[in-house]
């Protein structure tokens, strides 16, 4: 009896002691902290046109020793932010022969493309052909009223050149600017637009592209090019320069295709009057704004060589005008086949920093005797997300030949 007592008490006891010590190491019992997940990284973003990646396409980016070495994988849901950890930039490349004609033919191994003297690999590499925007601007100032019909005929013509799916917008300009016709396919709106635009006064060339660039332009979106009809001579800008225009063509990603015409007449040269001004007008002086007073040769040569930097700057070309209305119409033949008509070249810069440097470019093929019209350099800039700012290119002839042969005997 006795025994069985001791045995009993031993148990109890024996189980009191295992359920304290439980409870002490319960006690001392922390839970781990939650480990982060990895969230993407964010950096620039510079492409001016970024493509679409096909799933399965010979044309798509290909994977390149310059992207990212750390890919992070996380599952993104459906109302997640995706931020990419690259920077494409895609290049515009016209390719054409000595007569102007596009060269259809060229591979991905054809092109080389150097970034600040270093040669990057091509990541990204497609034939482009596709409908376009173009801006065709009228001057309308007094210095062009004697050539006002010759600028309505040829801007019809260009509009004669285009396909069904490109689109046209016409803007006049004198002292202000006048959209008559936003971007649209309809061609007799377009054609009723340029023939109804009228005499204009006093010339405000700068202020004038400057809202353009700023207030129309930088808003219509894909391939886009701007026709300016115009002597180049300013007068009387006060909001915009020479330097301040030049400048904004350079961050735009636009062509610019500038069709001279020469408006000086050296009878009107007092040096300080607006050119081609009628009549007792041409006796008065008219103080200049941010531009040339206008009548004087000096001033006409500084003309030209603004719109000659428009073009160059922007991967355009100038064109002088010419009473015979079918030289224009070949040179707007070549202007629209080759916006509708290009090669577009990829690649991941090897250099990452710094943000807001200004890069050359440079662009070649292995093709003897062509023109190459490339972007000449870029603003690479730092973006926050998929919808960033594009980084802004500046347009230029790298590679080209002049073409002798008529009829671009004046293209500059």
């Amino acid at each position: 009896m006795r025994s069985t007592i001791a045995a009993a008490l031993l148990a109890l006891l024996l189980i009191v002691i295992a359920a304290r010590s439980e409870l002490a190491q319960s006690g001392l019992k922390r839970s781990a902290p939650p480990t982060p997940s990895p969230s993407p990284s964010t950096s620039p973003l510079s492409s001016p046109s970024p493509p679409a990646v096909p799933a399965q396409s010979g044309n798509a980016p290909q994977p390149s020793g310059n992207q990212p070495s750390e890919i992070v994988e996380e599952q993104i849901g459906p109302g997640d932010v995706l931020r990419v950890d690259t920077t494409l930039v895609t290049v515009p490349v016209s390719i054409t022969d000595r007569d102007g004609r596009y060269i259809a033919d060229l591979r991905k191994e054809d092109f080389r493309v150097w970034e600040d003297g270093i040669e990057q690999n091509i990541a990204y590499f497609a034939a482009v052909e596709k409908p376009f925007t173009v801006v065709l601007m009228l001057d309308t100032s007094t210095s062009t009223w004697s050539k006002l019909r010759q600028i309505r005929q040829a801007a019809v013509a260009f509009v004669e050149q285009l396909r069904p799916d490109d689109q046209v917008m016409v803007v006049s300009f004198a002292s202000g600017l006048t959209v008559k016709s936003p971007p649209t396919t309809d061609r007799e709106k377009t054609r009723k637009a340029i023939n109804g635009t009228g005499r204009g006064l006093s010339t405000h060339l700068y202020d004038a592209m400057s809202k353009l660039m700023q207030q129309n332009l930088n808003r219509i979106q894909g391939r886009k090019a701007l026709v300016l009809f115009t002597d180049g001579v300013d007068a009387k800008s006060k909001k915009a320069s020479y330097e301040s225009t030049v400048y904004i063509a350079e961050e735009l990603d636009v062509l610019i295709y500038p069709i001279l015409y020469d408006t000086y007449d050296p009878e009107a040269d007092t040096g300080n009057s607006d050119s081609g001004l009628p009549g007792i007008f041409k006796k008065i002086p008219i103080i200049g704004g941010g531009g040339s007073t206008g009548t004087s040769r000096a001033d006409y040569d500084r003309g030209e060589q603004y719109l000659r930097d428009l073009a160059r700057l922007t991967g355009g070309r100038l064109y002088d005008a010419s009473p015979d209305l079918s030289y224009l119409q070949d040179a707007f033949s070549h202007i629209a086949d080759e916006l509708r008509r290009q090669y577009s070249v990829g690649y991941y810069p090897r250099k990452k920093e710094p943000a807001g440097e200004r890069r050359r470019i440079r662009v070649r093929v292995n093709r003897p005797n062509v023109a190459v019209r490339a972007r000449d350099s870029y603003v690479y800039k730092e973006s926050t997300g998929p919808t960033a700012p594009t980084a802004a290119p500046v347009n230029q002839p790298t590679s080209a030949p002049e073409i002798k042969k008529k009829p671009f005997a004046g293209h500059r």
